[in-house]
């Protein structure tokens, strides 16, 4: 009977627990942090110009095949698909109305695209003649403005980046949330994946070297912040080393997670090569592509070889 009662009682724990976010640590920091960063962000390898349909080229993705880049416009319910060393657009697939499209990856032969108020659009067999759709709605809303969606292929889930509202309660403002739909369940996890603070920013810049870097992300990031102002636009999770990479258009910064949601990397980035960082993706040698929104000219794809 005891065992009997000690059973049940651990089935009903199982059932109702939910783990924690990871977090940004604020005790303990991975040793060392990324000084040695493995892309020189200033200096890109192969910048592609992209046609004047996609001035306002938001996410970006690669095909299964790595052969083409599949991206979007924030306007438009049409996922391009572009030559990968020109840019040209070789297949436009039409999946809705027109409307704010934030993000796009593409999972096998089938292609996810998030909309600001955080409904996932699956385009089934995008390639296909006649593709199947269908919506999925959470509990995201206007109010978090999701704008990242990224592929993690190790749990075969897709994280969703929320530049705005992540989190509830007090300090909200100072605070991002990352989540998680899965792919088996087709369900947005009520918990996010990961959480990150300007108080873990802070703690992650006490320990960097004194230098110039250093002192213009301190602007951003100064004791008495009252907002985050790194707001995730895209993400990606790198192919070799499982991190979390992340960019924020808003103040043109590139964001590193390692896989237990510790900050490795920060960096500010220069606004004539990104003068506006929407989405990001990685070919399967680590090569780092940024997408980048075009304020005063063309939409661009900027390419950068993978250096360990």
């Amino acid at each position: 009977m005891a065992n009997t009662f000690l059973l049940k009682l651990l089935a009903s724990f199982l059932l109702i627990y939910q783990p924690a976010p990871r977090r940004a640590t604020t005790s303990i920091l991975p040793q060392p942090i990324q000084l040695a960063f493995p892309y020189n962000l200033d200096e890109p390898d192969a910048t592609i110009e992209l046609s004047d349909s996609l001035v306002e080229v938001s996410g970006i993705s690669l095909t299964a095949g790595r052969t083409q880049f599949a991206v979007n416009n924030d306007e438009q319910g049409i996922i391009f698909l572009l030559n990968k060393s020109t840019g040209t657009v070789e297949k436009r697939i039409s999946f809705s109305d027109d409307g704010d499209y934030e993000d796009i990856e593409i999972v096998g032969d089938d292609a996810f695209v998030v909309k600001s108020n955080g409904t996932i659009y699956l385009v089934k067999d995008f390639v296909s003649a006649a593709p199947e759709i269908a919506k999925y709605k959470s509990f995201l809303n206007k109010e978090n403005d999701v704008e990242g969606l990224g592929y993690d292929a190790a749990r075969h889930q897709l994280l969703v980046g929320c530049k705005g509202k992540g989190v509830d309660g007090n300090g909200a403002a100072l605070k991002k949330a990352i989540f998680s739909f899965d792919l088996n369940t087709l369900e947005m996890n009520s918990t996010p994946l990961y959480v990150f603070t300007v108080q873990d920013v802070q703690h992650f810049l006490e320990h960097y070297p004194p230098c110039k870097a250093r002192e213009m992300l301190w602007e951003n990031f100064a004791p008495g912040a009252s907002e985050m102002k790194f707001s995730p636009s895209g993400i990606a999770v790198h192919p070799l080393t499982g991190d979390v990479y992340i960019t924020s258009a808003s103040g043109k910064m590139l964001l590193v997670l390692n896989p237990q949601g510790e900050i490795v990397y920060l960096q500010k980035l220069n606004k004539r090569i990104h003068p506006q960082p929407e989405g990001l993706c990685f070919d399967d040698d680590g090569t780092l592509y940024i997408s980048n929104e075009g304020k005063t000219g063309h939409g661009k794809i900027c390419k950068f070889h993978y250096r360990n």
